[in-house]
């Protein structure tokens, strides 16, 4: 398609998209917190620190409802840039795809029907480990116990997530596991000298590169469980995960949980893609050689400046927003020009009101 463009393996990357061609698609949101995102400057999906916290409930619900309900405010960066679950959202809505919410961590839970894991949210990496080697294990068994639910329900499972602060401990995770790895970022200047420094501290404080004691250490719920999904998902249908950076680490440590290579695949926004000051492709080509999408959006040609920044640097992807909008284009045939034009509808009657 005109609008997605392949890395990698590109015969491969060809033959997913056309198996899944106007088949069924079902859409999964986990959703976590990191204490590393209160370290000044990391990121800006909030207003400030103290709302960090509701940011992946209130994308959840905002997802399916227009609205949140476990704050009075929908997630953006403090100057107005709206969540990317907008863009999901559109996506979804516009194709008729179903979507799950799973919880894995998240420091406050949603007001909505959800999957709980029970797992605790990450520690602050730069100071302590993330979590308990046990909440790894637990993490990967619920999260193949989910995959195996999902997974028999649709031909293709996408699969994105909504943590502040997930780029830092993806690039600890990837820096630990030995992988030359540089991460995107929310903000159009990407703070990598400070993720590098808090990554490469985390990757000190152990002298093992088992995948579960780095994920431990270094990581955040999301990725062990994401991984497990993908684990048992991937031997029923096709899976994408639908992100950049935090989908990268998932990669790296389901080399050990396991996952069908012939059915997996990445599917992100040309924003990611296209960002200088990080090497997704790259980074995914030292882990697997798997398939690669970048969705071009068209967001730079909005009339709607917290849309075109997008295209500007800023956001850039989230909530899984590329996987989504490469699942409606595939679905129902539609093209980004039509996506835009359906999301600035959206934009219109959910944030400007």
């Amino acid at each position: 398609m005109q609008d997605i463009e392949i890395f990698i393996d590109k015969r491969g990357g060809q033959e997913f998209l056309e198996s899944v061609r106007k088949k069924q698609f079902v859409f999964s949101l986990v959703i976590s917190y990191t204490e590393t995102c209160i370290i000044p400057g990391i990121t800006v999906a909030g207003k400030n620190p103290d709302l960090l916290q509701y940011t992946p409930p209130a994308d959840a619900e905002f997802m399916n409802f227009g609205y949140c309900r476990c704050i009075n405010a929908i997630p953006m960066t403090p100057d107005g840039k709206p969540t990317p679950a907008l863009l999901t959202k559109t996506a979804l809505e516009a194709a008729s795809i179903p979507n799950f919410v799973i919880n894995a961590g998240s420091k406050i839970a949603p007001l909505m029907p959800y999957f709980e894991t029970g797992l605790l949210h990450g520690k602050n990496i730069a100071v302590e480990p993330a979590m308990h080697i046990d909440a790894v294990t637990q993490a990967v068994e619920y999260g193949r116990m989910i995959g195996r639910s999902l997974g028999s329900t649709t031909n293709c499972l996408v699969i994105g997530e909504s943590i502040p602060g997930g780029t830092t401990t993806a690039q600890a995770v990837l820096v630990s596991l030995g992988i030359k790895a540089r991460v995107s970022s929310s903000m159009q200047n990407n703070p990598s000298l400070l993720k590098n420094q808090i990554a490469n501290d985390a990757a000190k404080r152990i002298d093992s590169n088992n995948p579960f004691d780095v994920v431990a250490n270094a990581g955040d719920p999301m990725i062990p469980t994401v991984a497990g999904i993908l684990s048992t998902a991937s031997s029923l249908t096709r899976v994408i995960l639908a992100g950049g950076t935090q989908m990268a680490a998932v990669l790296a440590f389901a080399k050990i949980t396991g996952y069908n290579k012939g059915n997996t695949s990445i599917a992100t926004t040309s924003y990611i893609t296209d960002d200088r000051s990080a090497n997704l492709v790259d980074t995914i080509q030292q882990i697997d050689q798997i398939p690669v999408f970048s969705v071009n959006l068209g967001l730079a040609n909005s009339k709607i400046p917290g849309l075109s920044a997008f295209a500007d640097g800023f956001v850039k992807e989230g909530v899984g927003a590329g996987g989504a909008s490469v699942a409606a284009m595939l679905k129902v045939g539609m093209d980004s020009k039509q996506l835009l034009q359906l999301t600035e509808t959206q934009y219109e009657n959910t944030i400007s009101l």
